[in-house]
């Protein structure tokens, strides 16, 4: 992997520092990776199939990226026990601290689920719940976007669902060309949703360029927000 530096960006470049990062039509590998989460407990249905489409693109970019399966174990809701400990969650007996500490050591995520009742799946939502009650510190400021497959109806409000998990932890939500959502019902499909297939491979081009401004600002000494958590207000007086 290539470590950026300043001098070999404007090699790169021909110029300023932002243009070395338009280089999605050659590889050029950098020291970030991408996790990606399955929300789907079928490791080669049609949410499989996006995130892998999202992971060549990265990779042309010289990403590097892994797909985290959730699988069809069971998965536990958040219960607001607080007693979150530095390894996450108290509770070890599914993948949550292990995904939590993937996390960490990342710099984008893509959350991936399928949509079997107009919503994410339940166990991606018990998951997430976890995930980010008890770690919301290794998301902040990193980039990401989530994406959902259904057969037909559900789409949005499943991606409006997954982005809020983005939104509470101060991370950068990635955009694109349309709504980040596929259709398709049995294994295989949603690779023929041309538009939606294109569409998550812009959302992964955006992912990469972000990933490359970011490590071109902490290279620079550009600071990242300080972030206040000094109030919490409670509406019942």
């Amino acid at each position: 992997m290539i470590n950026w530096t300043k001098t070999s960006l404007k090699k790169h470049s021909g110029g300023s520092i932002c243009d070395a990062y338009d280089l999605f039509g050659k590889r050029e590998d950098i020291d970030v990776k991408v996790l990606m989460l399955n929300g789907s407990a079928k490791t080669g249905g049609n949410t499989a199939s996006a995130l892998k489409e999202a992971g060549k693109i990265l990779e042309e970019s010289g990403i590097e990226y892994e797909i985290f399966q959730l699988g069809g174990g069971p998965i536990r809701d958040c219960i607001g026990c607080n007693q979150c400990n530095e390894n996450g969650c108290v509770f070890g007996d599914d993948k949550v601290n292990e995904f939590v500490a993937k996390a960490r050591d990342c710099d984008g995520f893509v959350f991936g689920s399928p949509v079997y009742y107009a919503h994410p799946s339940g166990r991606i939502l018990s998951f997430l719940d976890r995930v980010f009650y008890s770690s919301s510190d290794a998301f902040s400021g990193k980039p990401g976007f989530v994406l959902a497959v259904a057969r037909r109806g559900g789409t949005t409000a499943s991606v409006d669902a997954l982005g809020k998990y983005f939104s509470i932890a101060g991370m950068l939500n990635v955009g694109t060309t349309y709504w980040p959502i596929l259709h398709g019902h049995t294994p295989g499909e949603a690779a023929q949703d041309e538009e939606g297939m294109q569409t998550i491979r812009n959302a992964a081009r955006y992912l990469a360029w972000i990933l490359k401004c970011i490590r071109s600002a902490d290279e620079n000494g550009i600071d990242r927000p300080q972030i206040e958590h000094t109030y919490m207000t409670n509406f019942i007086r």
